[in-house]
């Protein structure tokens, strides 16, 4: 069979078949580089293309009505799964604001802290140089009236002791020391948190070298703590001990500090299980340091 040349029909055939291709392609061109930098919704665009030439085919009758519907529906389910993904940008900007957010929630926590240890410290230093006033002033009575200097040492009575180096120090009776701590007990008893918060704290400032002084601050951090604010009981918590290192509280608010720590949620539960590691070494005869390695335990360091 002699092969000759292409009729005029078919070369305008070829023709029109080159010229969809390379509109095809140049459209899918431009929407890939319309839709790259974003990237969501880059297959929807693409699609979108793809059925502007798809539409372009059917109305020179390349292709069928039908070829061209599936197409569309194609590109509707397309659409529809994509509508649903979550936008990759928005959760990155979400998880960068929460991260943010719990930056400054410990910048929060460190200040809170470092005005805890300056007041402990500053405490401290009121308490020691009341005693050692105390101390000199007990001596020069004890060579003035050797009674007196019997009395002093004297230890049958350790709550009339502390009772009146608080007095010597606040000018208060012991009875009136007695019913401030009484009464801000009482409202603690009751429930009554925010009234104990405010009771104690009076109390404290009133009477900071009292006998129920330690007792008194770490009434009020668990006032704090059952008051849900845990920010504020660390930092009451850790006041006791610092103030009241060998107050039989001691162990107690060393042990609660961790706790209020685990209350603020994993991001603190590092700094809680040091404070629970510092309990077993600190005070390792006491009730506290045994809990204490339960609670190691159950956050994976023991």
């Amino acid at each position: 069979m002699m092969w000759g040349p292409k009729s005029i029909s078919q070369r305008s055939e070829d023709s029109g078949q080159r010229w969809i291709e390379s509109s095809m392609s140049r459209q899918v061109d431009r929407q890939s580089k319309l839709s790259f930098p974003g990237r969501r919704g880059w297959g929807a665009r693409l699609f979108g293309g793809a059925l502007v030439v798809v539409g372009v085919l059917a109305s020179t009758g390349c292709v069928t009505q039908g070829d061209f519907l599936r197409l569309k529906e194609r590109v509707a389910e397309h659409q529809q799964a994509t509508s649903n993904e979550p936008d990759p940008f928005a959760r990155i900007a979400q998880l960068s604001s929460d991260v943010e957010a719990l930056r400054q929630e410990l910048r929060d926590v460190q200040g809170e802290l470092e005005l805890a240890r300056k007041e402990a410290a500053d405490a401290l230093v009121e308490v020691r140089r009341t005693r050692t006033a105390l101390a000199e002033s007990g001596a020069e009575a004890s060579s003035a009236d050797p009674e007196v200097g019997a009395e002093a040492g004297d230890e049958s009575e350790p709550i009339a002791a502390a009772l009146a180096e608080s007095r010597a120090g606040s000018g208060a009776s012991p009875d009136q020391e007695l019913a401030g701590y009484q009464e801000a007990l009482d409202a603690w008893r009751q429930d009554d948190f925010v009234g104990c918060i405010d009771l104690f704290t009076s109390f404290l400032q009133k009477h900071p070298t009292s006998g129920y002084s330690d007792d008194a601050a770490y009434w009020l951090a668990d006032c704090y703590y059952k008051n849900d604010e845990f920010k504020r009981a660390v930092v009451r918590f850790n006041a006791v001990v610092s103030v009241y290192p060998d107050s039989p509280k001691a162990p107690d608010a060393l042990y609660r500090q961790g706790e209020s720590l685990l209350k603020l949620g994993p991001k603190f539960h590092k700094a809680a299980r040091t404070v629970f590691k510092k309990v077993r070494k600190d005070y390792p005869e006491s009730e506290r340091a045994v809990e204490a390695a339960r609670q190691l335990e159950r956050l994976g360091a023991g």
